[in-house]
């Protein structure tokens, strides 16, 4: 494993690899938002990662005109494996960028200057995953055991979890770099495999036993969910330019996108085989039953949500923090060398975008969402 530095090299975050990434390579500019009626405002978000439904309300926000109703022409930025989109966003690329709380605390660390102004995903959704007849169910039991993890910072939950259990990462267990996908664990090469909840998880459903000629179940599998184990950190955040956050001018343009987001996840949640179709459409390469997977499992990160979506909860900012200074990778590295200094985070401009959903009729706490049954087909066609 590398040094710190390199945690932030990669956006891959949360996903299969599936093909080609998009790029970022135009300078953009802060010009006043439109106004109804007016020339849009041009607007570039950067993703973490290819299309797909993690990005589903982004992906609804344009196609729904949702951007457009706030005066806003935005452009997604395809993510892919050698795009950090919170670099993107300091070097003036981008507008905004989606990314995990500890990585972009890390660039910030090391002089990107960003805010995260929207957290959009309240949970987290990393599991690490186990077959059930292994006898894993908790941290403690990966002791002695092959565990799969795909490194570049993503491991911090993972290494919190064990250390809180009373393990030493570097010594009490075999670390294995693993791959964006489930094959080792499909194949028993490692004990147990790192997974988001929406996507590689779901890999492992979609896969054949070749012993029954059938998918495999929930029922072949355990799951370590670290939300349950006491070590899950904050993840997809809508990060802003710090500097530019003393404009006036970015300041309104922040509060619409942000208005603009919270009608397209909202929209999302409700509308979650419409949405699947839209990310089929924008280009995924994952299949119709897989991003609806995926949009139902993002949707449970999201709603409900108490407080409002996108309201950044200072316990678990909080808890991401401490373990970002204090959890030690088998280097003995940390994500975090000090507290973040300076605007970090603000509630500031999401609670003026609350407002202004509230207004339009938008239910920003989702309070009776209820995520859906979905069925998945081999491959996740």
């Amino acid at each position: 494993m590398r040094k710190l530095r390199i945690f932030t090299a990669i956006a891959a975050t949360s996903a299969l690899l599936i093909g080609g990434c998009g790029t970022a390579d135009q300078d953009s500019t802060t010009p006043a938002p439109g106004g109804s009626g007016g020339a849009l405002a041009p607007v570039k978000l950067q993703l973490q990662w290819f299309f797909q439904a993690q990005f589903a309300g982004y992906i609804a926000a344009v196609d729904q005109g949702f951007y457009k109703e706030q005066g806003l022409d935005v452009q997604l930025l395809e993510g892919g494996v050698d795009i950090v989109p919170q670099t993107v966003l300091a070097q003036g690329k981008a507008d905004y960028a989606v990314a995990w709380v500890p990585k972009a605390l890390a660039s910030r660390e090391q002089g990107a200057g960003i805010t995260d102004v929207g957290q959009i995903f309240g949970r987290s959704g990393t599991y690490q995953v186990a077959w059930k007849d292994s006898g894993i169910t908790k941290a403690a039991d990966l002791k002695g055991k092959k565990v799969g993890n795909w490194g570049f910072g993503n491991e911090f939950e993972l290494f919190a979890g064990m250390t809180k259990a009373g393990l030493d990462p570097g010594k009490d267990v075999t670390l294995v770099q693993q791959q964006f996908d489930m094959q080792a664990l499909l194949k028993k090469e490692i004990d147990a495999a790192q997974a988001m909840s929406y996507n590689e998880y779901a890999q492992l459903l979609e896969a054949k036993n070749p012993a029954t000629g059938k998918l495999y179940t929930a029922d072949d599998f355990s799951i370590i969910d670290w939300k349950t184990e006491g070590s899950s950190m904050l993840q997809d955040a809508v990060w802003a330019n710090t500097e530019k956050l003393s404009d006036p001018a970015y300041q309104q343009q922040t509060v619409k996108f942000l208005t603009g987001t919270i009608k397209g996840w909202a929209f999302c949640r409700d509308n979650a085989e419409k949405c699947r179709d839209l990310v089929v459409a924008k280009g995924s390469k994952l299949g119709k039953s897989h991003q609806l997977w995926q949009t139902n499992e993002t949707n449970k990160l999201i709603w409900p949500a108490p407080g409002g979506i996108g309201v950044i909860d200072e316990a678990a900012w909080k808890q991401t923090v401490d373990i970002s200074m204090t959890t030690k990778n088998q280097t003995g590295d940390t994500v975090l060398t000090k507290s973040p200094e300076g605007l970090a985070f603000t509630n500031d401009y999401i609670n003026q975008a609350i407002t202004a959903a509230k207004a339009a009729g938008v239910d920003v706490n989702g309070t009776a969402f209820q995520p859906t049954e979905v069925t998945l087909t081999e491959g996740g066609a």
